[in-house]
């Protein structure tokens, strides 16, 4: 911010309305900011968990990492993510075409957060 803008050229109407956008903004901007923040919480609580279940004998080997649920052979098989290289299950991951790897949904919000990106901005 910090920058003043030269009103005098406009209507009081018009500086009342730029006044509300610049407001409208700051608000969006602010409300931004807490999500972001709070996913960061939410990432940090997650990499904790994720750190004691690991170091639990070969835990990720048979259950996901994220959710804890059981791989199985055709209906739950586990796949490596590409990031964090945990085993996840079919529900905790998706398939990034451009990578042409797999991806957790922790990695996922990891990358949105790094980028500062809302999910909504990135579909079309």
């Amino acid at each position: 911010m910090g920058r003043k803008l030269d009103l005098s050229g406009l209507t009081d109407n018009e500086a009342e309305h730029v006044l509300k956008v610049v407001q409208r903004d700051m608000k969006l901007r602010k409300k931004e900011e807490d999500r972001l923040s709070e996913m960061k919480q939410e990432l940090a609580e997650e990499g904790s968990r994720c750190s004691i279940l690991s170091k639990q004998h070969r835990f990720n080997e048979h259950c996901c990492i994220r959710c804890c649920s059981p791989f199985t052979f055709l209906v739950n098989p586990k796949r490596p993510c590409l990031d964090c290289q945990y085993n996840v299950c079919k529900t905790c991951r998706t398939y990034s075409k451009r990578e042409k790897a797999w991806l957790c949904t922790v990695c996922q919000k990891t990358r949105l957060v790094y980028y500062g990106l809302n999910p909504v901005y990135l579909t079309g």
